[in-house]
């Protein structure tokens, strides 16, 4: 046994940190699924089954929200505490939480974690990542209790001292985590998210809040607080934060035009509670996965808006999922310096760079080929789905949303298959996966520069 962990060891040392990236995320999913997988996890003393547990687990490790089961009516508290603890996993990423034992347990973080850390939270270099990771915990749990400490005021007078304490916990590390997961079953429904609370202000502004700040990235937060006022900001947080507000109040005057008489909706609502329900469902496209009104009454105009919302998704080394708002922005700017004829593509005083703009290409060509080659795979996989709901579903998944119109538990095995899998690559990265794929040594490829071709385009 001893000599079989030496090599797994070894062969863990020998990979690509992409390669390890991909691994344990896939290793923390394997083992959150056979604990859900367990009678001592469901209320009913049954098991899923392990396809379900997977989904499940794969859901709560790529802070999706794509349920098989209404989380608070089929799971037990074994089962809910197993849930969150894998999402709050995934919404850190596993490597920050290995470096936060790393540092309970004073043990020295050497350059190959020092490499994965750097992979894991997106940065340019290897210079203080140790001390990064301590301020992403620290902030990570200081503003998921901040968000809990308020939510406190509305649960524990509704659900009492012990159930609302839980419930504050819960769905605080649910927001920031972009995860989607709930427990309101009880309250109104199965599978009615937070609809409950459709015009309560304090419910919906501190969801959407955690959202937003979990969506942001903990470097472009770290940068506000040391900096403050938007001038000082980087290059990074300036455009992060340009175009999160801009993408949210974008999308929140579309929702409240389209659905504004809409019975079904927000149009019983009164002025307020509209713009309270619309901004609401703007902030949930930055993949958090919550709704405050019932998706499948809306109308097919505002789920395509959602749709495109959903795909863009929040910032890098944050919670959340999509091709990231930094790719959208980088290619707009793209465009904008082609159209102006300019050399370069410049931004605030500053030039970017050409293999951020190839890396945004290939993110976003990456992104419309997964979720149009899905969207046709799960409409082949389940017929019962049209060609939105079908859509939809992928773009969720793709983004790691959460948000669901044919609803996931009617998927074939298959279908579920194939969810997983977009989860999956949208929560660790496509171009990650396939870089871990096609890694091979610098060594082995040598730099060779062939004459230039013409290819007329446009």
């Amino acid at each position: 046994m001893k000599t079989i962990f030496k090599r797994f060891i070894a062969l863990i040392n020998k990979m690509q940190p992409t390669q390890v990236m991909v691994l344990g995320f896939a290793s923390v999913i394997l083992i959150g699924a056979l604990l859900l997988n367990l009678p001592i996890a469901t209320q009913s003393g049954e098991s899923i089954g392990f396809i379900d547990a997977l989904f499940t687990s794969t859901s709560a490790v790529c802070v999706t929200g794509l349920i098989m089961a209404d989380t608070a009516t089929y799971w037990n508290g074994f089962g809910h505490v197993v849930i969150i603890l894998l999402i709050q996993i995934g919404g850190l990423g596993f490597m920050t939480i290995t470096t936060l034992f790393a540092l309970i347990t004073k043990k020295r973080i050497n350059l190959k974690e020092r490499l994965l850390i750097q992979e894991s939270l997106n940065q340019f270099d290897l210079s203080g990542l140790v001390k990064l990771t301590r301020y992403v915990l620290l902030m990570t749990f200081t503003i998921e209790g901040i968000g809990a400490l308020i939510l406190s005021t509305v649960f524990i007078p509704q659900f009492g001292l012990l159930k609302g304490t839980w419930y504050s916990i819960f769905h605080a590390i649910s927001a920031f985590c972009n995860a989607g997961f709930d427990l309101m079953g009880p309250v109104s429904g199965k599978f009615t998210s937070l609809t409950y609370y459709v015009n309560n202000f304090t419910v919906s502004v501190t969801i959407s809040l955690l959202i937003i700040f979990g969506g942001l990235g903990f470097p472009v937060i770290l940068d506000i607080i040391k900096n403050r006022k938007l001038s000082k900001l980087n290059l990074h947080s300036k455009i992060v934060l340009i175009t999160t507000v801009s993408l949210i109040l974008v999308g929140m005057l579309l929702i409240l035009v389209l659905e504004y008489n809409n019975p079904k909706t927000i149009g019983k609502l009164g002025f307020g509670g509209k713009m309270l329900a619309s901004f609401f469902q703007s902030v949930t496209t930055r993949t958090a996965g919550f709704n405050t009104v019932n998706l499948t009454a809306m109308h097919e105009n505002s789920l395509f808006i959602m749709i495109i919302l959903m795909f863009i998704g929040a910032s890098p080394a944050s919670t959340g999922g999509g091709v990231k708002v930094t790719t959208i922005a980088t290619l707009v700017l793209t465009v904008k310096s082609f159209i102006l004829g300019k050399e370069d593509i410049e931004v605030g005083s500053r030039r970017i760079g050409t293999s951020i703009v190839r890396k945004s290409l290939g993110i976003f060509l990456i992104g419309i080929i997964v979720v149009l080659s899905g969207t046709i795979i799960i409409t082949i996989t389940d017929p019962s789905f049209s060609l939105i709901e079908a859509g939809f579903e992928v773009v969720s998944a793709f983004a790691t949303v959460g948000l669901s119109l044919g609803g996931s538990p009617n998927l074939s095995t298959l279908g579920k298959i194939f969810i997983m899998l977009f989860m999956f690559m949208g929560r660790v990265g496509s171009l990650t996966i396939f870089m871990a794929i096609m890694s091979r040594k610098t060594k082995n490829n040598p730099p060779i520069r062939y004459p230039e071709g013409k290819i007329i385009v446009g």
